[in-house]
């Protein structure tokens, strides 16, 4: 086999969860009496975490004590409503479970806080190590959540892939010294990817599995 392991960014990889990261962003900005944003937008703030997303979200120049506030709405809101429309991108299940099957060990590893990652890999994808943001570890691009799944899996960096949609996930491989490809259904568009320094978007679960396989 190429590889022993494959860790997958969860939002825009795996799953379509800008539905309900839109919907939670504007109840959370509707109740406090700010403006809502597009979907459009959310998509766009969406790859460094869940602080940069509310940040972003917000009116420039918000006093970071009520980024923290509105943050922490946010996330209990988030936290109870996760799954009112998310679901896995075609193809992305079968995917995992053809490389299970072959022996690949699986992985998420995702910069959403670590209860909410948790709660959606399980329910898609059962029986998946899944390492979200726990608040000590840096998040992604740093490497250091890549680094403790692969100590989980048992599998060198030389033997795993990673699979992102974003600039964040190109960087987060390359900063963790490992193979790293970058699909195109996902929260950038292709582009965007493409003038950012990736030089390779693949366009379907299938042609992802080719590459890994």
């Amino acid at each position: 086999m190429k590889y022993q392991a494959v860790i997958f960014d969860m939002d825009g990889t795996l799953l379509d969860t800008l539905g309900d990261l839109t919907g939670a962003v504007n109840h959370t900005l509707e109740a406090n009496g700010y403006p809502k944003r597009t979907a459009e937008e959310v998509r766009a703030f969406i790859g460094n975490g869940a602080r940069v997303l509310i940040r972003l979200s917000l009116p420039e120049g918000t006093a970071p004590e009520e980024v923290e506030r509105i943050l922490r709405e946010y996330q209990a809101y988030y936290l109870a409503h996760p799954c009112v429309v998310t679901c896995a991108y075609p193809g992305m299940a079968e995917l995992v479970a053809r490389l299970e099957a072959r022996g690949v060990k699986t992985a998420i590893v995702s910069n959403k806080p670590d209860a909410t990652a948790k709660a959606l890999g399980e329910r898609f994808f059962p029986g998946m190590l899944t390492v979200g943001d726990d608040g000590v570890h840096p998040r992604k691009p740093a490497p250091d959540n890549v680094y403790r799944a692969l100590e989980a899996l048992g599998v060198p960096a030389e033997r795993t892939a990673y699979v992102g949609d974003s600039e964040v996930d190109g960087t987060t491989a390359h900063n963790a010294g490992i193979d790293g490809y970058i699909v195109g259904w996902g929260f950038r568009d292709k582009d965007f990817l493409l003038q950012s320094g990736i030089t390779e978007v693949l366009d379907t679960a299938e042609e992802l599995l080719e590459k890994l396989l």
